[in-house]
């Protein structure tokens, strides 16, 4: 597990400790943290697991079968090249990734199976069907499209990556580009909504986990499609489920669509 001492990586070692039929061999994070050489299992509170905290996945390679990845962006680039080198499959949940970033990850996807998703709750990508549902629904009428997210004050990207798949979703839907449609910012502008837009409004403060909206407006109704995830178990679940799922599959680039059978 790369990221081990961020609110992902205690979430899976909380998980891990009492799985029955998955064990955590490895941790890592930056190799200047204050909690490298420190047992991942206190660190997350869940007692003693004897597996220290490590710089990199070289140090942390003790019989590996998958790699789960909640780092950060620099760090992903550099642990999904070591996992293509030794044929070892990663699962990735860092948001935040550029489209050159994106272009690396897609050339070792020709090494190693990966399963990169921008939210890992089963909940949330059973939202992402339904909003396609609704999209596809709306497409000939006149409605207005805005997606709303929320998050802890310790959230670095904005939109989140999992307001973008939404809008992503919609976009697909109509056959249309997302960077075509999608509005950031109002501030500049005057005057009525361009017509297929799509809004988004993030919100950052205290401590929510994070909670995603997307509301279909028309004349006399409006359609309100809501996750709200109140733990981080359910990103931890998600992402064990994709691991035990990844180990399986041949080279390539899978999401949660692929490891829950929608797609």
């Amino acid at each position: 597990m790369c990221g081990a001492s961020g609110r992902m990586g205690r979430a899976l070692t909380a998980l891990l400790a009492e799985s029955t039929d998955a064990r955590l061999v490895g941790a890592t994070e930056n190799p200047n943290s204050n909690y490298i050489g420190l047992d991942v299992g206190e660190i997350s509170g869940v007692g003693k697991l004897d597996v220290d905290v490590v710089g990199t996945l070289e140090a942390a390679s003790n019989g590996l079968d998958v790699v789960i990845d909640f780092s950060s962006v620099s760090s992903t680039l550099v642990n999904a090249e070591w996992c293509a080198n030794l044929g070892i499959p990663i699962v990735i949940g860092t948001t935040g990734l550029s489209e050159s970033d994106l272009k690396r990850i897609d050339l070792v996807s020709n090494q190693i199976p990966i399963c990169m998703a921008s939210n890992f709750s089963i909940g949330v990508n059973l939202v992402y069907r339904l909003v396609e549902m609704a999209a596809d629904s709306f497409k000939n009428d006149d409605v207005d499209i805005e997606v709303c997210e929320a998050h802890h004050k310790r959230k670095l990207d904005a939109p989140s990556g999992t307001a973008l798949s939404l809008g992503q979703v919609i976009a697909d839907s109509r056959g249309q580009k997302l960077d075509e449609l999608a509005v950031f910012d109002r501030t500049s502008q005057f005057g009525k909504r361009t017509p297929q837009s799509i809004g988004f409004t993030s919100i950052r403060g205290g401590d929510i986990v994070g909670d995603h909206t997307v509301l279909f407006a028309g004349e006399g109704e409006l359609v309100e499609i809501t996750h709200r995830a109140s733990s981080r178990m359910a990103f931890a679940r998600g992402a064990v489920r994709a691991s035990r799922w990844l180990i399986q599959q041949p080279p390539g680039i899978y999401d949660m669509q692929n490891v829950l059978g929608f797609s």
